[in-house]
């Protein structure tokens, strides 16, 4: 393939990610019996770095990615989080293993 049919195609499939990830939080949106009430999820994600706090970025990153990339996009553009609360993220790390250390994180994740 040409550099450029293989760029369109990559495009077209980051695409159709993007909104097979949006359908499925309006789906659970749709789901909730009250339009006021908030739908939560628990989530996890494991992260690996040279340090804990690497480890712990990469966790919530990834708990926000499994959520919504516009809510993702927005933490990372300003730190907030718009139509979401995030719950405190529980983590357990541990030292020497992955690529320093490893963590896992748990949370709840609620679309307002």
């Amino acid at each position: 393939m040409t550099h450029s049919i293989t760029v369109r195609l990559m495009a077209a499939i980051a695409a159709g990610l993007v909104a097979t990830v949006g359908t499925g939080t309006a789906a659970v949106a749709a789901k909730s019996s009250s339009p006021t009430k908030a739908v939560c999820a628990p989530k996890a994600a494991h992260g690996t770095g040279s340090s804990e706090q690497v480890a712990k970025f990469q966790i919530y990153e990834s708990l926000l990615q499994a959520t919504d990339w516009g809510a993702w996009a927005a933490w990372m553009a300003n730190g907030t989080t718009p139509g979401y609360t995030i719950k405190p993220v529980k983590y357990r790390c541990t030292k020497g293993s992955g690529l320093g250390v490893s963590c896992r994180g748990q949370t709840t994740v609620c679309k307002l």
